[in-house]
């Protein structure tokens, strides 16, 4: 009990009961105040707001149901518990539909009444916890918190502003690194269905065979190792938002099963006729444009319709550098806290050298690099010695030339490949198999490469 203590109000009008309850509590270490019945008990509770009423049901001048309302009323935080004789417990559970969270039946021992509060304890620190986590993700994900004073992204910040109160179904387009997944959860945490499930599913990340599984679930026996029911993704979001993440890696196959299910808004498991009705709000994004899937015949036109009432496009870091020292200074703003390390701020050469680099990874890439930074910073101010070395090059105006003008050549070969590479991946979207091969390397080449050059976050 000692972890379960706060100032209580306990009204009781037998005096002795009263009295053993306050000794009870006082040795646990509780605050108490006591009171014969309602009208005092209010007279207290006016004065002290306690965080706990214990009150009995059935008291002169004012009984526990007027006590309980008028609690309610002034403080509806306060955690009220009746107290009841066994012929009143009918009377004491219409108590807890009016906001009681428990009641106790007379005759109760000391032990009896220090379990039953300290599992009323146990579940206010996990609502208090609950709410705490929800103002924290409405925060983090709230519109406003995403940084930029471009207007590209001011025209960003409009369209969540304005799709968020609807039920539309929201494509989010933009490369590798640009912040659709951030911009997918503000979507949802800024709508009416903020308080029910946000679930994100990977597509790129589903193996063909288990994708209309993970997506629909399944009953026991559909298939070998099918032991118990599953629920998917679809009815854990039930109420609230699916976000379909790289959705253009979704098979043909299978882009027909989901279109019939947000036409119909039912799925059925996998091992089971029975449609189940679910109310999910679909957003999507994709790392290539999809009407170049579509004409590629690789995206079916009609799902694209679908997903694509409201179209929200992420600009590249490259197209927005104003936002570029913003950004930095967030991230930097962000590990320096979570780290407890003194830095202020980045020194002038090492905003020129991020205003000079293409971030061919975005604002992910930045993210890395900042807190890459800090962790070799030593000074007061991140330098550009603290970069990985593939932004040294920039330091100056582009490139670090010797007195005779002429490049290094070690630099003019890793600005070649650097260039090569991002050109490559440009070109297959992303793919590194397949841009290794216009590169004529293989992939463990182009990885090492990508690692080396700071590029891993493509």
């Amino acid at each position: 009990m000692s972890s379960c203590v706060g100032r209580v109000l306990v009204i009781e009008d037998e005096p002795l009961l009263r009295i053993s309850i306050r000794n009870a509590l006082q040795k646990e270490g509780w605050v108490v105040d006591v009171a014969e019945d309602g009208a005092e008990g209010m007279v207290l509770f006016e004065r002290y707001l306690h965080e706990f009423v214990l009150t009995d049901l059935v008291m002169p001048r004012m009984d526990g149901m007027e006590v309980l309302r008028r609690v309610k009323s002034i403080h509806p935080a306060t955690t009220v518990v009746i107290i009841t004789a066994h012929g009143t417990v009918e009377k004491a559970v219409e108590a807890m539909r009016e906001g009681a969270v428990d009641f106790i039946a007379k005759p109760f021992s000391m032990a009896q009444l220090f379990v039953r509060l300290s599992h009323i304890c146990s579940f206010r620190r996990l609502r208090e916890q609950n709410v705490r986590l929800q103002e924290q993700l409405e925060k983090r994900y709230s519109f406003s918190n995403i940084i930029g004073r471009s207007k590209a992204m001011q025209e960003v910040f409009e369209l969540i502003q304005v799709v968020a109160e609807s039920d539309s179904s929201v494509l989010v387009q933009g490369e590798s690194g640009t912040g659709k997944e951030i911009v997918a959860s503000a979507i949802h945490y800024n709508s009416p269905r903020r308080a029910r499930p946000y679930i994100r599913v990977s597509c790129a990340s589903l193996p063909e065979s288990l994708i209309e599984s993970e997506l629909f679930g399944y009953e026991r026996g559909a298939f070998t190792g099918a032991s118990e029911r599953r629920l998917g993704r679809f009815e854990a979001a039930n109420g609230g938002t699916l976000f379909l993440d790289e959705i253009g890696e979704l098979p043909l196959s299978f882009q027909v099963k989901l279109l019939r299910v947000l036409q119909e808004r039912q799925i059925e498991r996998l091992g089971s006729n029975r449609p189940i009705d679910v109310d999910v709000r679909i957003v999507s994004a994709s790392l290539r444009p999809l009407e170049e899937e579509i004409a590629e015949g690789r995206f079916r036109q009609d799902l694209f319709f679908r997903i694509n009432t409201v179209t929200i496009h992420l600009p590249p870091l490259r197209d927005r550098r104003e936002d570029i020292p913003l950004l930095a200074q967030a991230f930097l703003r962000e590990f320096t806290e979570e780290r407890g390390k003194d830095v202020e701020g980045f020194s002038d050469d090492v905003m020129e050298v991020f205003d000079a680099y293409d971030w061919p990874g975005n604002v992910r890439e930045l993210r890395n690099v900042v807190e890459r930074a800090l962790l070799f910073c030593r000074g007061s101010k991140v330098s550009v010695e603290d970069l990985p070395t593939n932004f040294h090059h920039l330091k100056g105006s582009g490139t670090v030339r010797p007195a005779g003008g002429v490049v290094k050549l070690h630099e003019a070969v890793a600005r070649a490949e650097i260039a090569a590479i991002r050109d490559a991946l440009a070109v297959t979207g992303g793919r590194r198999s397949r841009a290794a091969e216009l590169l004529g390397v293989s992939r463990k080449t182009l990885w090492e490469k990508m690692k080396a050059y700071g590029l891993e976050a493509w």
